[in-house]
This record gives structure tokens, sequence and C-alpha cells, in this order.
């Protein structure tokens, strides 16, 4: 399956390995996506915007597929002062990462916009995310996706 998006794009031009893992029909949920790849939920990158309220500010959060996100912990670890985030609304993910809310990954996101990923995910040596088209996702190493994002690292996940 041939698949162009922002990421896929960005990946090639970056000589970054990756595979296109499609699906039989579009998803728009990690349990979705982790059934149709044939692949464990602890590989799978949820990518969660957040917002801060008075500021509009914007942040990535990305823990395991199999847990939640736990906002409060990501404000903790966000240098300078955030306030209290929330979730962002499928508008606002749009508007902010241009990605449609279910295909929202790490890459390819505005310069202002920081990423923090959990901790757990220091333990994958690959990991799956989305590339922006609910028809496919893409498994590539993390060492790859680690070096291009840049991330924080801390516990920021909660159990669902």
């Amino acid at each position: 399956m041939m698949i162009s998006t922002k990421i896929t794009r960005l990946l090639d031009e970056q000589n970054i390995p990756y595979t296109i893992l499609p699906h039989a029909d579009p998803v728009y949920t990690v349990e979705a996506a982790a059934a149709q790849r044939g692949v464990v939920l602890d590989e799978m990158v949820k990518s969660i915007l957040l917002r801060e309220r008075k500021k509009r500010r914007y942040v990535m959060a990305c823990v395991p597929g199999a847990v939640r996100v736990n906002p409060q912990a990501v404000r903790e670890h966000l240098p300078g002062a955030w306030k209290r985030l929330s979730f962002a609304s499928a508008e606002e993910i749009t508007a902010a990462t241009g990605y449609t809310q279910g295909s929202v990954a790490p890459l390819a996101l505005p310069p202002e916009i920081p990423v923090v990923m959990d901790n757990a995910f220091l333990a994958c040596v690959r990991v799956n995310l989305a590339t922006g088209n609910p028809m496919a996702g893409l498994e590539m190493d993390f060492a790859d996706l680690r070096r291009m994002i840049n991330p924080l690292f801390a516990s920021i996940a909660s159990q669902a």
C-alpha cells in the first residue's frame, strides 16, 4: 500500500526506515489500530494533545496504548509555568497539528508543541504510531523516533 502523509514524507526526507501497516478499515482508536496491525498495545504510541486553557498552549503527551495519560503528571514535568491541562477538542487538534482526531502522531508537529513521552517507551525497540491517515499506521525503531522528536521523558501514565 502506497501512502503519503506529512509524516511519511518527513521520514522519507530524513532517510528513516519504517514499515507501513495498512488497515482494512479506517481506525480512530489505538485499540482498533493494534488489532488491525496485529501488534501489542505496549508498542502503540497513543498521542494525546493537551491544552493549557488560558494561554492556549499545547503539549503532545505520548503513552503506551493500554494506559491513560495523566494531564497533571504531564504539567509537572514541563519546563516553565504551565497551568491546568485538559484534553484538546477535535477542532483544536486539527487546528494545532493538522491531524484529525484518531490519527495523531508526535512527528511533524509545529515546533512550539513540546512532546512528553512516558518512561515505558524507553524499554521499546520498535514502536507503532499513526501516519496521519486512518487507513494505515507505521512501525519504526524507537531510537529513530526519539532522535527526531527529542521528547521529555517522565512517568505520565495512569492505569486505564
